[in-house]
């Protein structure tokens, strides 16, 4: 059976196929609305172009859309916001038919009903540079949680919700195994990945808590500052040093790893601490939270980990050895 072609189905009927049975139906500008008195709109975007931020050699399609909902979602999360609304602009090239945008959308879909978006809307445009894909995503942050928020300090504490450097530890395993796959004329056998199955999981489809703000809001417990770390730890913390006007202080040993990034690290000569902090995709939150909520913070929230403190303007941003020396920590894109 010949696959189906844009140009059979047309780009309106492709459209209302796609939103079949997912629950969803098509909104043509996703706007929500919401009460001044009771909260406030925030918004992130992400575009993801193939051949710079993910190759579709061995990127599920299914995978790729829920990673590009859940970068976007991400930074509301960030913001100690509430999911509502995402708008979805697919570029698709000659190579790409229906079907496969179809198991891309399926992905898309998944992750905006795990993360409660209540509107999701839909574009699809031509595209001469193969598959690029645009998420723009809002939400509600709620006064409350807004007049709950306490001016950072030195010595609040620095968190991040799970481990760091796995996800380009995981891209690292899928470029030397396309490379290899490449390379065989005759076995064309897909590679057997089971032993960093983990790994390799935080690259193609990253997790968020959906609960998260909930649970910090159920608590009482309002970050001053949030983060999405996306683009390395470095990155995270340069921003929360600039937007605070204070320093920070991260100590290694405090940095979360996945269990064999350490083997793989040794493998691929890459330094994990390296990886965590310049590495990208990791799709963690980081937080600083107020020093007088620690106990009820490590008890309640042992997901995250304790990796720093805030500390005195003039301490910069640094990264503290075990033996406790202090060095600056940099980040691509920042001088």
């Amino acid at each position: 059976m010949a696959e189906e072609t844009f140009s059979d189905i047309g780009k309106a009927e492709a459209v209302r196929r796609l939103f079949e049975g997912t629950g969803f139906t098509q909104s043509d500008n996703c706007a929500f609305t919401v009460s001044k008195d009771t909260g406030s709109i925030v918004s992130s975007s992400v575009m993801m172009t193939e051949g710079i931020d993910f190759d579709l050699v061995y990127f599920p399609l299914k995978h790729l859309g829920y990673k590009a909902v859940v970068m976007a979602t991400g930074e509301i999360y960030a913001d100690m916001a509430h999911p509502a609304a995402l708008a979805v602009r697919l570029g698709i090239s000659s190579k790409t038919d229906y079907v496969k945008v179809k198991e891309l959308w399926e992905g898309i879909v998944a992750a905006a009903r795990k993360h409660g978006y209540k509107s999701l809307s839909l574009d699809l445009q031509p595209s001469v540079n193969g598959l690029c894909i645009s998420v723009s995503a809002s939400g509600e942050r709620r006064n409350l949680t807004e007049k709950r928020r306490l001016p950072a300090k030195s010595m609040d504490l620095i968190c991040v919700s799970g481990n760091l450097g796995a996800a380009f530890m995981g891209m690292q395993i899928l470029e030397r195994e396309k490379q290899k796959f490449m390379k065989r004329k005759t076995d064309r056998s897909q590679p057997d990945l089971s032993q960093h199955k983990l790994i390799v999981g935080e690259y193609l489809k990253p997790e968020i808590n959906p609960s998260c703000v909930s649970l910090l809001e159920d608590e009482g417990i309002v970050p001053s500052y949030g983060y999405f770390v996306n683009k390395g730890l470095s990155d995270a913390v340069k921003r929360l040093v600039r937007d605070s006007g204070l320093g920070a202080k991260i100590y290694v040993e405090r940095i979360p790893f996945a269990s064999g990034t350490f083997d793989l690290g040794k493998e691929f000569n890459i330094d994990p601490i390296s990886a965590a902090f310049n590495g990208g995709d990791d799709c963690r939150l980081l937080f600083t939270i107020p020093i007088g909520s620690h106990d009820k913070f490590r008890h309640d929230f042992q997901t995250f980990d304790i990796i720093g403190h805030l500390a005195k303007p003039e301490v910069g941003a640094v990264l503290v050895t075990p033996e406790g020396v202090e060095l600056p920590i940099t980040a691509q894109g920042w001088k």
